[in-house]
């Protein structure tokens, strides 16, 4: 079942047009990559999907109700979180209180404690740091709470913007390990955007690469290991 369908025509800042074209579909319960060069547009992609950029014609499609321009709030309700680079959190509030941000529509104070026991199964080393502030985490802690923040809705669609971002070797591989079962076992689509492109062809069931703000590959990552294809999609 399609989850998800855009079909922009173009979209950037201003006079500056970065997306060109972009056409993408994404299935229910699949991780897709979306990969390219920096600049390529993957990060202004997700900003459109999230509403957070408007786009002056074209359109998004999420359940098959348009969503086109929609302000993020109304998306988060509808089911769609956004992670966004650099893995933020609230570094003046505790763990818990991110946490417990993240549930901010549940109703009452009850399903929120409940969504966090269901979080805190997935990342259990978030569970002795609480009460403690999350300015004082770790890159790799930062990470997990982010990702829990944005599955307290428990969303049908993750957006994430390089989950791997200034993280060691050691934990980007749990980083990716960590998408894979969040996709498991919340049962969530993912549209994952990573300069990590062996690491994505790996947990991603398709690939959408992109280029100078126009899809030049769209498929499975089978298919990408053509070095011809790759050199296609990173050589400028």
């Amino acid at each position: 079942m399609t989850l998800l369908k855009a079909d922009i025509p173009e979209a950037g800042y201003g006079k500056k047009i970065v997306l060109k074209n972009v056409s993408i579909s994404i299935e229910e319960g699949e991780i897709v990559g979306l990969i390219g060069p920096n600049g390529a547009g993957k990060s202004t992609l997700l900003k459109v999907l999230m509403g957070i950029l408007k786009i002056p014609k074209g359109s998004v499609q999420f359940k098959s109700t348009s969503i086109t321009n929609r302000n993020p709030d109304q998306l988060v309700k509808s089911g769609i979180s956004f992670i966004p680079q650099g893995n933020r959190v609230f570094t003046e509030l505790t763990v818990m209180e991110n946490l417990e941000l993240g549930g901010y529509i549940l109703n009452g104070k009850h399903e929120v404690l409940r969504r966090v026991d269901q979080v805190l199964e997935i990342f259990p080393d978030l569970k002795n740091t609480l009460k403690q502030n999350a300015g004082k985490l770790s890159g790799g802690e930062k990470q997990q709470l982010a990702l829990a923040r944005a599955l307290m809705l428990q969303p049908k669609l993750l957006l994430m913007d390089e989950p791997s971002l200034g993280l060691s070797p050691k934990l980007v591989t749990k980083a990716f390990e960590t998408v894979k079962k969040v996709n498991a076992e919340f049962k969530a689509t993912i549209i994952l955007v990573e300069q990590k492109v062996h690491e994505v062809l790996k947990i991603a069931h398709r690939i959408y690469a992109l280029r100078m703000g126009e899809v030049v590959f769209s498929g499975r990552p089978s298919e990408l290991q053509s070095s011809e294809i790759m050199k296609k999609i990173f050589l400028v």
